[in-house]
């Protein structure tokens, strides 16, 4: 995936805070530290955090307040892929282009390295940005996050996508897997990034439909490499789905029609923030890398 180059600086801030906001090296024991950070860095895209900066931009945010939640975005999402790797799970051997978690580490401390970034992740939302001026934001940014990573969201949907392997499935049950496995958590990362900017309902409401339609096109364009992409383009193993007969839009619907479905939600998304005017032309160029990419 190519995001647009202005945006290296943001990506370069993310990883700089994120080694920040970690714990240091000598308060944890040495493997448990040495899985966080290779699991954590070097990190890929970091499509979340950044949409979380970029939608704070654009709605005249501070950046400052939005970090925080930036990173413990990823760090959640980080704790999901470690343990959607795992044997009981998706049984992955590659991710981000290396072994995955518990193939250098084992299991055990995979599973213990995907429950510590989700306890760090809540202890930076907790704590950042720090003030008392700043408890009401804590505390939304914190629910809405919360919610996206509960049991009713990314846990509900990763337990669906597992229930439905090698069963029928519809348009309807495949699009509730996708909205709240992958969808959730895309979509709390710019809602947060717009609540750091005290946008207002209507502004954040347009900032979540925005994410409900990247966060479904996002998963329909994962769909459809796993189908057409190698392991040296996407960093990861391929064909999997179809090897497990997992639900999935090619499997539903076919190649042409599931392109076609992430475009018209790209355009969706497109068309929720146009209201913003220039200023959410990097948001608008997000979502249309989301269906150019190949990885």
């Amino acid at each position: 995936m190519s995001l647009p180059t202005e945006l290296d600086g943001l990506r370069e801030q993310v990883e700089l805070r994120l080694e920040e906001f970690l714990p240091a090296a000598d308060r944890l024991p040495d493997t448990l530290s040495r899985a966080i950070r290779y699991s954590l860095f070097p990190g890929g895209k970091r499509l979340r955090p950044v949409l979380t900066l970029v939608a704070n931009r654009a709605l005249g945010g501070r950046e400052d307040l939005a970090m925080p939640a930036a990173c413990a975005i990823e760090m959640i999402h980080t704790y999901s892929l470690i343990h959607d790797d795992l044997p009981a799970m998706d049984d992955d051997d590659l991710r981000r282009g290396r072994a995955t978690s518990h193939r250098v580490f084992g299991e055990g401390i995979a599973i213990l390295t995907g429950d510590a970034l989700l306890s760090i992740s809540f202890q930076v939302l907790g704590r950042f940005p720090a003030g008392e001026s700043h408890d009401r934001l804590r505390l939304r940014i914190l629910e809405v996050i919360s919610e996206a990573a509960s049991a009713e969201q990314m846990i509900a949907g990763q337990v669906l996508d597992l229930e439905m392997q090698g069963r029928n499935f519809d348009q309807n049950i495949l699009e509730t897997i996708h909205r709240r496995k992958t969808g959730a958590l895309i979509t709390a990362s710019v809602v947060a990034g717009a609540l750091a900017a005290n946008a207002g309902p209507e502004a954040v409401e347009r900032i979540r439909t925005y994410g409900e339609a990247i966060g479904l096109a996002f998963q329909i364009v994962d769909d459809l490499l796993d189908v057409v992409g190698t392991p040296e383009s996407l960093g990861k193993s391929a064909g999997k789905d179809a090897r497990s007969a997992k639900a999935t839009f090619p499997a539903l619907m076919g190649l042409k029609e599931s392109r076609k479905r992430a475009a018209g939600l790209v355009e969706e998304a497109c068309a929720a923030v146009s209201p913003f005017g220039p200023e959410a032309s990097l948001l608008v160029r997000l979502a249309r890398s989301v269906v150019d990419r190949s990885r």
